[in-house]
């Protein structure tokens, strides 16, 4: 009698990432996975960040993942980069952008132009953080109106990040939240963690991140 083997879930998953790493690697693209809840400030980081990219002679492209909708595409599409738009719902609606959806969007782009990719992930604190695409960093983008327990409900989001960018600064006045104690929670979730404060609005904060990427590039 054959005993049936259950393997790993995401063996599949994690072999169509190395193989999108594989492709990174050939053509020296820098690959950044930014995740968050809805609504924290992603796609307007993008378009606040990749033109500095640009005056800094980087090349950069964008793979937006969303459940349905080309919205937060066509909010980039000013900046008159590659975007492509992977969509979840033709897959039963996931709340993260698989290994499988990057792979197949990588045939849209001409990576031998591309420097540095951004991967926009579905807004979710839980399942995004558990998938290994193939990139190079995981980065968290924390909204400050969400309180200071995001760090310990959801640690594993920020134990699996290289940096934090706490977002809406700008509103810190307006709120009855103690950003200390967030980022302390930030530290106690996470001590290797880069915690950048950041305000889309103000412009705080932009330019360190931006630093931040380039000398990992």
């Amino acid at each position: 009698m054959d005993i049936p083997i259950i393997r790993d879930v995401l063996e599949e998953s994690n072999a169509r990432a190395q193989e999108n790493r594989a492709l990174f690697d050939r053509h020296g693209v820098f690959a950044v996975n930014i995740m968050s809840s809805p609504g924290s400030g992603k796609t307007t980081l993008l378009a606040k960040t990749i033109p500095l990219l640009q005056q800094r002679g980087l090349s950069c492209a964008v793979i937006e993942g969303d459940i349905t909708s080309t919205l937060d595409s066509e909010r980039l599409k000013p900046l008159g980069i590659p975007v492509v738009q992977a969509n979840t719902e033709p897959f039963g609606g996931d709340c993260h952008v698989g290994s499988h959806l990057v792979q197949a969007a990588l045939k849209h782009f001409d990576l031998a132009r591309v420097n540095v990719l951004f991967i926009e992930n579905i807004g979710n604190l839980v399942c995004p953080a558990e998938f290994y695409l193939g990139e190079d960093r995981k980065v968290v983008v924390l909204s400050i109106t969400e309180g200071e327990d995001k760090p310990l409900k959801y640690p594993l989001m920020f134990r699996e990040c290289s940096a934090c960018l706490l977002s809406k600064m700008d509103l810190a006045p307006h709120l009855d939240v103690n950003v200390e104690t967030l980022k302390e929670n930030l530290r106690r979730t996470n001590g290797r963690l880069t915690v950048i404060p950041i305000s889309a609005k103000t412009g705080e904060g932009i330019e360190r991140w931006v630093e931040w990427i380039v000398k990992k590039t």
